[in-house]
């Protein structure tokens, strides 16, 4: 999907958005106790989503938080694209690259599913070519030719959902890949081909 950044569009966006924040005291207080199953949204009716599409990331590596309407309809927000996309660089180099919105709204179709009202964690966003080999090379487990390092893939937890929950929401959606990842407590989601691992 195009980015467009037209007058009206815009005015309807900055208007819904002027939640956006980024905080680097990051989150106060734990995240109330959600009940971890599906909420019962079709995958249709939860990939459609109302006409705003509201965001919250919280990335508990920097500890900054991004909250903020990021889509009006067919109108995405370029600024607030660009706060998603921050959140979501390499953390280890501040390498910054436009994120695929493809994969943003599968976030935001799994948080519609599941009836996610607060902060969702951000554990992996964008990996530079150079981070995603040294991964690479001490853990069998990364790909040399990873969807992070395309802008096309995110690792994330919610406070509150088991990742059996998260990766059953996401898999229900059949927009991209989904990983489980168990032992680490997160759940990969891409907006690449339709295909599931892990366990």
């Amino acid at each position: 999907m195009a980015v467009h950044d037209d007058t009206a569009g815009k005015a309807a966006v900055d208007n819904a958005s002027r939640a956006v924040t980024v905080s680097r005291r990051g989150l106060i207080g734990g995240a109330a106790g959600l009940a971890a199953g599906i909420a019962g949204l079709t995958p249709d009716l939860a990939e459609a989503g109302p006409r705003e599409r509201q965001l919250a990331i919280y990335n508990p590596r920097t500890r900054e938080t991004v909250d903020c309407v990021y889509r009006v309809g067919n109108r995405y927000s370029r600024n607030n694209l660009r706060e998603i996309n921050q959140i979501m660089r390499d953390w280890r180099t501040g390498d910054v690259t436009n994120i695929d919105p493809r994969v943003i709204d599968y976030l935001y179709s799994v948080k519609r599913w599941l009836g996610v009202k607060g902060p969702i964690q951000l554990i992996s966003g964008y990996r530079s070519p150079a981070t995603n080999a040294k991964l690479a090379k001490r853990n069998r487990g990364v790909a040399r030719n990873s969807y992070h390092v395309k802008g096309m893939a995110m690792d994330i937890r919610i406070p509150g959902y088991s990742v059996r929950s998260i990766a059953r929401a996401a898999e229900a959606l059949e927009i991209g890949g989904v990983g489980r990842y168990s032992r680490s407590n997160f759940v990969h989601i891409d907006s690449a081909d339709v295909r599931k691992w892990g366990s």
